[in-house]
């Protein structure tokens, strides 16, 4: 049931992110060619240099409203100061080798300045090609140069704003829902490891610690990206959604993720590293397994239960970590040897106060 669920998980999210990218491509040639159409339209030498317009709307082509505009705005700041640069040039005289060299030097020291971004390339790319391709007229290149491509710029906001601007709620909800059930997995699959005879036959899941990380770093940029794409965003308004919410979901993930990683190195070391002290008392092993396998469930819960099945798994695997650490506290163990429960309940614990709050909210 798992792994059907999983691999429609993973389907949706390679759907959810292969989409924006087709979509932003036909938006993209769309703006191009409508920037080249009405390139000859510009005034004066302007409509001599209409490839200029499709290149500025392919520059403001964003994944958001928000970035094409910013984007758009920094490439346009970026020519001018590099077009400024240029004529420096020629009031300085004929450009030469060392002229032109101390341009670009200048160049790349402006590109370096801050809230400039997407412009920063743009600086010294303006500067060269208005002494290259400006030759004898660079007042009049330069005047098309920048009126073009601030028009192509223009278009290419404006078709991302008006021709379904994108939300990208739907890639941020499902890598939320991938990854809480990643951590249910992991923490079923350690919980199966300490019912098999040790060492385990499965010991996939110790090295799952990396991945689960890198999992929770891509839903935060799936979140941040569903953020930006709201902004600016005339359809936001009838696709509302508690971006808030994925947030604090993602917060509670990622604290969970940093105790199941705890947990995944504190069992793999008491398995298989030959210099820890620390062992899982043989009768502790099948109720640990039990309270881990119970906070799992929760975790999927979320994904398929009602609330009412939610906390009903909660308050089931409450009782389970609590019974389990009042019984370390009141025994003793067959072993000498120092056991490593205290701390995995210590982890369980804490992962309990955070998917509680999961399991009400999410």
């Amino acid at each position: 049931m798992f792994r059907r669920l999983w691999r429609m998980l993973a389907g949706n999210v390679s759907t959810a992110l292969l989409w924006p990218r087709l979509q932003l491509a036909m938006k993209a040639g769309l703006a191009a060619g409508i920037a080249f159409a009405i390139a000859p339209l510009m005034p004066g030498s302007a409509a001599d240099y209409p490839y200029y317009a499709p290149l500025g709307a392919l520059v403001a082509m964003y994944e958001n409203v928000a970035g094409s505009m910013k984007q758009g705005a920094q490439t346009l700041a970026g020519l001018a100061i590099g077009i400024g640069l240029a004529f420096v040039l020629f009031i300085l005289g004929s450009p030469s080798p060392l002229t032109v060299g101390i341009v670009m030097a200048f160049g790349v020291v402006l590109a370096g300045l801050p809230k400039i971004g997407a412009g920063r390339d743009w600086i010294p790319t303006a500067a060269l090609l208005v002494l290259l391709v400006g030759g004898h007229n660079p007042d009049q290149f330069s005047f098309g140069y920048l009126l073009q491509m601030g028009a192509g710029v223009t278009v290419g906001i404006l078709v991302n704003l008006l021709v379904f601007p994108p939300l990208h709620f739907r890639a941020a909800e499902l890598s939320i829902a991938e990854l809480r059930l990643a951590l249910a997995q992991q923490l079923w699959d350690m919980a199966k490891a300490l019912k098999e005879s040790w060492p385990p036959e499965h010991e996939d899941w110790s090295k799952r610690s990396d991945s689960l990380e890198s999992s929770a770093r891509a839903v935060r940029l799936a979140v941040e990206k569903a953020d930006a794409s709201r902004r600016a965003n005339p359809r936001r308004r009838l696709h509302p959604r508690d971006i808030g919410l994925d947030y604090r979901n993602l917060r509670d993930l990622e604290r969970v993720t940093f105790h199941v990683q705890d947990v995944t190195q504190v069992l793999s070391d008491v398995i298989w590293a030959k210099d820890t002290p620390f062992v899982v008392p043989d009768e502790y092993a099948a109720p640990l397994a039990d309270a881990m396998s119970a906070v799992g469930d929760i975790l999927r819960s979320v994904e398929e239960e009602s609330p009412e099945k939610q906390l009903e798994l909660v308050e089931a695997a409450d009782s389970s970590v609590k019974a389990l650490t009042g019984r370390t506290g009141a025994e003793q163990t067959a072993t000498d040897a120092p056991s490593a429960v205290e701390s995995i309940l210590m982890s369980l614990h804490r992962m309990l106060r955070v998917v509680k709050t999961s399991a009400v909210s999410g």
